[in-house]
């Protein structure tokens, strides 16, 4: 598309990005930037449910303590109640839309358990919860007449006074640099606010369960931009997702383990998880993933099994037929009723981010995140299941009405500069980006995985170093084109992701190291400021 004045800009088309486009002032003309289609994002992908307190015995306190206990003390207490106090709002607004949460018998909703959770608190819709939430707010925002969506158009920098004609220091956001995908221009999209809401880095790792396009977009920009980043080493690995190598990666929902479903070792069928903790299968994420990471190694195996097949069959396919149903295809064949599920952990969420307060303000005036781009002080070292769409919703309103609030105060883009490609020629050596992709998302899984070591991390970040080299020298001389976009963020997420964890000498939540096995009596954020 040609350059375009908004009022607002939103980078991100997913659960955080469209709820804070929502709640933007009507009278406001709004920009949705997507990497690819609108619903291409990590939302649609949620199985589970969301987190809320909506049952007679359930309380705010009990949902912040499993919060907190399984953040392992990390989180920011105020941010955990704020957002657990906002939850059942949240749900409403999603019902109001039409999400059609699955209704219970005597309550008006069903309520799942999972992991770390107390209480049966979790709102679903089956096994698709997320597709279903993304379909509601993207037809609200469709209709919506002063909210465009625009697919295909991925961010390249965030636009500061750097950028403007008479270039200055000023630490204020104005929107964004972005590539069309389909025509390879770069526009310019101007806003007096903007909002990050990009996702997060999982596609660092060699296997995760996220969408291609989690490559840590708005960290990286926030980053270069002038923000601080937070607990970047705390990175949540899925304990189940499916174990197919001829299979696009296939997440497993949390909900079939809290429903029953039992892990085993595929050779004895021994139930081995009570060995780790005497919660069993509903022990936080990050003792699941560990204790099947451990099993894996011992025993030099390459999955282990997920069984659910001991409930009834009408139980299954009620509660989980998304799964039931692409688990029976022919090239995977598992008829989940009868059999047990392949599984192996697999990269699936950063708990660290871009820092913000309750309202979604960045360090950088006219600057917004909301979701899993965020470290909100939400989720402390792991974060417990089905509070990650929740943060979304609450955190995408909160920083929509605090622009709303404040836009008297929010000054109007300066003169910018459109981008520059002059001095730039297309590449014929692509394979050096596709490379480079490989060998980061390789070393990253062998060096900055579950179980970390000290020689590791620093083995990791010897070949970051290498590669922003590689890759900065290759992005000052080429187009950029999609692939190159994401490289170039990549590689600056590793190194902040791999300069985390080595500053942390201990081992807490998420992140496992064997030099440092012990945890600090007191819990304190990692926090890496720009240069």
């Amino acid at each position: 598309m040609a350059d375009h004045a908004f009022e607002v800009i939103v980078i991100g088309s997913g659960a955080a990005g469209l709820t804070a486009a929502l709640g933007i002032d009507p009278h406001l003309k709004v920009g949705v930037l997507a990497k690819g289609e609108i619903s291409g994002g990590s939302t649609a992908w949620a199985q589970g449910g969301i987190a809320a307190v909506l049952d007679v015995g359930d309380t705010f306190e009990s949902h912040i303590e499993d919060t907190m206990i399984a953040g392992a003390g990390l989180n920011d207490r105020a941010s955990v109640e704020f957002v657990v106090e906002n939850a059942p709002a949240a749900i409403e607004r999603l019902a109001e839309l039409g999400v059609p949460f699955n209704r219970g018998e005597a309550e008006r909703w069903h309520l799942t358990r999972e992991g770390g959770h107390s209480h049966r608190r979790i709102v679903h819709v089956a096994d698709a919860t997320g597709w279903a939430v993304q379909q509601a707010l993207e037809k609200a925002a469709a209709e919506h007449p002063n909210i465009t969506l625009i697919p295909n158009m991925i961010a390249i920098d965030l636009v500061t006074g750097r950028h403007a004609e008479q270039p200055s220091e000023e630490r204020h956001v104005w929107g964004v640099y972005a590539v069309d995908r389909e025509t390879g221009r770069v526009s310019l999209l101007t806003g007096r606010a903007t909002v990050l809401a990009t996702g997060g880095a999982s596609r660092a790792w060699l296997y995760s369960t996220n969408p291609r396009g989690s490559t840590g977009d708005g960290i990286a920009m926030a980053w270069r931009a002038g923000c601080r980043v937070s607990n970047m080493e705390f990175n949540q690995f899925h304990p189940t997702c499916l174990y197919n190598p001829d299979v696009k990666n296939f997440l497993i929902t949390e909900a079939m383990r809290g429903e029953g479903g039992v892990l085993k070792i595929p050779s004895s069928g021994e139930a081995f998880m009570k060995r780790f903790d005497p919660r069993g299968e509903l022990a936080p994420r990050d003792i699941v993933a560990r204790a099947i990471d451990h099993e894996l190694k011992r025993l030099g195996i390459d999955f282990v099994h997920l069984d659910i097949s001991h409930r009834e069959p009408d139980f299954i396919l009620s509660h989980f037929p998304t799964i039931a149903e692409r688990l029976a295809k022919s090239d995977i064949g598992v008829d989940v009723t009868k059999e047990p599920i392949p599984v192996v952990p697999a990269a699936h969420y950063t708990c660290g981010g871009v820092v913000v307060d309750l309202d979604g303000k960045t360090d950088l005036d006219g600057l917004y995140a909301a979701g899993e781009v965020s470290e909100s002080g939400l989720h402390g070292a792991n974060r417990l299941a089905s509070n990650s769409v929740l943060e979304c919703l609450v955190f995408g309103l909160a920083a929509s009405r605090h622009i709303n609030a404040n836009w008297g105060d929010l000054p109007p883009p300066p003169a910018i500069r459109p981008w520059d490609e002059s001095r730039v020629t297309h590449s014929d050596e692509e394979v050096v980006v596709h490379h480079n992709w490989q060998e980061i998302r390789r070393f990253m899984w062998d060096y900055v995985g579950i179980v970390r070591t000290t020689k590791r991390l620093e083995r990791a970040l010897n070949r970051v170093n290498l590669l922003r080299q590689e890759t900065e020298e290759y992005y000052g001389h080429f187009r950029v084109t999609p692939d190159l976009i994401e490289l170039r963020n990549l590689v600056e997420v590793s190194g902040l992701i791999v300069r985390s964890a080595l500053a942390r000498k201990e081992s807490r939540g998420l992140h496992y190291t064997l030099d440092y096995p012990d945890l600090l009596p007191e819990a304190v954020d990692t926090v890496i400021e720009p240069a």
